[in-house]
């Protein structure tokens, strides 16, 4: 840990739109300051004079505390591939993992404390609680997923709604990628009883909303979670960067720093 207990976060992605809102939330924090900014593009906004911006990886290794990261899932693995030489508590928030990049994360997860979630939010990580809880309990209910977000959002389906439709397989011993259906067009004939389908909408400025869906001769319940700003994700990444400096090298979820 940094000399009076101040935390050093470097910031992988500080010029986009969460690490805009990241260093905006650090600015005013005492424990943690956006010290290292990793950045490839010009700033668009204000940065702290404290800040030190760079490209160097080795740089932002080597002077950060712990690395915050919400960027895409190609620059996630260049991250991923440089914290093996350098290794420093990570907080990931990128969506789109591919089944290498997964595993390079599992591997980096053996040096280093890793906190990976597809999403930062409190109210996201109960409402996997409750799928899963729903979905054991209503045995007999299809389940849909629908998710919702703005035009720019490059992954679909959404990485928030893959972990729901996992907790929801996982919950009635299914295999997702086995029973996932993400897209239904002409004749199909009648759903099957294990499918569950994960749709997703893309248009507009929508941060993000997410609806699961129980459904059953005579009734149904729904499910949902609406992020009205992206602001929820930042700080919930900056909670998770508190928590991950203190913790033994493993492969952590939200749910492990919230306690649920």
């Amino acid at each position: 840990m940094s000399s009076k207990n101040i935390m050093k976060a470097g910031i992988h992605g500080s010029t986009g739109r969460v690490g805009h809102l990241l260093i905006e939330n650090l600015k005013n924090d005492d424990l943690v300051k956006p010290y290292m900014l990793h950045a490839i593009e010009e700033f668009n906004f204000p940065i702290p004079q404290e800040s030190i911006v760079t490209e160097s990886y080795e740089q932002l290794f080597e002077n950060s505390d712990v690395v915050i990261d919400f960027t895409i899932a190609f620059a996630t693995e260049t991250l991923l591939e440089a914290a093996l030489e350098h290794p420093t508590p990570l907080v990931i928030g990128t969506t789109g993992l591919s089944a290498h990049q997964q595993n390079l994360l599992d591997e980096a997860s053996k040096l280093m404390p890793i906190l990976y979630s597809t999403n930062m939010s409190l109210g996201v990580a109960v409402l996997n609680k409750l799928v899963s809880m729903a979905s054991s309990a209503l045995a007999d209910f299809d389940i849909e997923i629908v998710e919702q977000h703005h035009r720019y959002k490059k992954d679909a389906p959404s990485g928030t709604a893959m972990t729901l439709g996992e907790n929801a397989a996982n919950a009635r011993g299914l295999d997702l990628e086995k029973v996932r259906v993400s897209g239904r067009n002409g004749l199909i004939g009648e759903r099957s009883k294990e499918e569950i389908a994960i749709m997703s909408l893309r248009g507009g400025d929508i941060v993000g909303r997410h609806t699961v869906g129980f459904y059953n001769d005579g009734e149904f319940l729904e499910l949902n979670h609406t992020a009205t700003s992206r602001d929820t994700f930042a700080k919930g990444a900056i909670r998770a960067a508190k928590w991950i400096v203190n913790q033994d090298n493993g492969l952590y979820s939200i749910n492990d720093c919230l306690g649920l």
